[in-house]
């Protein structure tokens, strides 16, 4: 079995620490050098649920793809969230390694996971890394359709082809209007409206749309060139890397001979766990409470699809 030095030097490769952003928290957070790697495990968050997970699955390496301490901290107490996750994962021997933005930016990353899964075929980097020859490293992807679909056709592919989630898809843009090119980002997404309307394609499905961003990007294209948002939940959009990451682990793996078992976390940690409809008023001018009203509904979030 392979020694976790080993392991990570391999991960190093998919995932070089410096390609990460400068204020991120990349690389092992625990775990011994010199400890064996039989098992392991992906997910996107190191929270106390996943590394019990990985306790039941007796596995030797936890890698995620968000950090556990990004702010830094002062303390490991047992009495605080993260502590509780540092003091687990060691008293079971267990290391965490985390990729964050040098996964975003990579050759494949997370974006081109999500692409994937919506069955996109990917053009060229949204924000090129200026570091890369080649070209093909980058935040977010440009994407492509086969055949063009409605903003709603497309909105409802992304709500069947992500994992589900309490919050599904919001979309903002004529539910009519075609879609050919796309462009996607995984996790927060709307710091890169300046390369989406560059590249001049017809929607962009990120997640974690803020309301002020949205709107005035939005109005910024309503007279020139329609574009359509959509927001996913910022777990589902970075989730289908978990299963790209393990493929290539497993690869490597059967490269050198390691024998190592690798799964994905099918926990759903995105923070969401109901949504409830909107009443639906006979107008806009009906005051609420002066008419019936549609039933609303609670949605609660499920597996990975």
């Amino acid at each position: 079995m392979p020694r976790l030095s080993e392991v990570i030097t391999a991960l190093e490769t998919l995932w070089p620490a410096e390609r990460a952003d400068s204020w991120d928290a990349v690389g092992t957070v625990a775990g011994d050098p010199d400890q064996e790697v039989t098992r392991v495990l992906f997910a996107v968050d190191p929270v106390l649920e996943i590394v019990d997970e990985a306790v039941k699955l007796n596995a030797d390496l936890l890698i995620t793809h968000h950090p556990l301490y990004l702010r830094g901290t002062t303390t490991v107490a047992a009495s605080t969230a993260k502590g509780r996750v540092v003091h687990r994962l060691i008293k079971n021997d267990i290391a965490l390694h985390v990729a964050h933005t040098n996964a975003d930016t990579a050759d494949p990353g997370v974006s081109d996971a999500l692409a994937g899964a919506l069955d996109l075929r990917v053009v060229r980097p949204l924000v090129p890394d200026t570091s890369d020859p080649e070209g093909r490293r980058g935040l977010g992807r440009v994407c492509e359709l086969d055949h063009p679909l409605t903003v709603r056709e497309f909105a409802a592919r992304a709500a069947e082809r992500l994992p589900a989630t309490a919050q599904g898809i919001r979309v903002a843009g004529d539910p009519e209007a075609l879609v050919r090119r796309v462009a996607v980002s995984g996790g927060s997404g709307d710091s890169l409206f300046a390369y989406v309307r560059a590249a001049e394609v017809d929607a962009y499905l990120t997640a974690d749309l803020r309301h002020h961003p949205a709107s005035e990007f939005a109005a910024d294209h309503a007279a020139h060139r329609p574009l359509a948002l959509l927001d996913a939940a910022h777990w589902a959009t970075e989730w289908p890397w978990c299963e790209l990451a393990a493929a290539q682990l497993d690869e490597i793996s059967d490269r050198h001979g390691w024998g190592l078992r690798v799964h994905v976390s099918a926990t759903v940690t995105d923070p969401w766990t109901a949504h409830a409809a909107s009443f639906v008023h006979p107008s806009p001018t009906t005051p609420p409470g002066s008419a019936s009203r549609a039933p609303s509904h609670s949605d609660t979030s499920g597996a990975p699809n």
